[in-house]
């Protein structure tokens, strides 16, 4: 009965130091309100020292990569296919010249968020070509093909999907 006592009369006496609202005791308060300060003006631009200054030379560092990658002259042929997961696109061009590689399907910036509003999934063909001179060549030997692979999210809210090179567009709708 007193341990019960005694423990109740502490639990009491704690309880009631948390209820003032300027108290020491109450947990609440512990780091206390803001006050207003006067800022203090540092001469130069606002340093962040968790984050790392950029000119500062390494061993290991490499430069930013370059987007050396030009839009395919023409699209000829754009198929969707549908799958499990998803859809895959396929597409299938013509290179300016021969010699191409790096051939890619990329999604347009605007469309990056998989969240498109007018509800077009935009892909640029783009591809790599050689610094040296390389042969016009025939058509055939100029063609390039790719897909990308789209998940059911991605597809969720798109009507229609286009695909854009330099000289034309081609476009599949649902």
């Amino acid at each position: 009965m007193q341990r019960s006592l005694a423990l109740l009369l502490v639990g009491a006496v704690a309880l009631s130091g948390c209820g003032f609202r300027d108290s020491r005791v109450n947990p609440l308060n512990w780091f206390g309100g803001s006050d207003e300060v006067e800022v203090v003006e540092t001469s130069g631009e606002p340093v962040n020292p968790l984050i790392p200054v950029q000119n500062r030379v390494s061993v290991f560092a490499r430069p930013d990569a370059v987007d050396e990658t030009v839009l395919v002259q023409s699209v000829t042929d754009m198929r969707v296919e549908r799958t499990p997961t998803g859809a895959i696109v396929y597409a299938t061009g013509i290179a300016a010249r021969q010699g191409a590689y790096g051939v890619e399907l990329r999604l347009d910036e605007a469309d990056r968020d998989a969240r498109t509003r007018d509800a077009t999934l935009d892909f640029t063909f783009r591809a790599i070509y050689p610094d040296t001179r390389t042969a016009l060549g025939s058509e055939r030997t100029r063609t390039l093909r790719a897909a990308v692979s789209l998940s059911q999210q991605q597809l969720a809210s798109v009507r229609s999907i286009r695909v854009v090179a330099a000289q034309n567009a081609r476009e599949s709708r649902r």
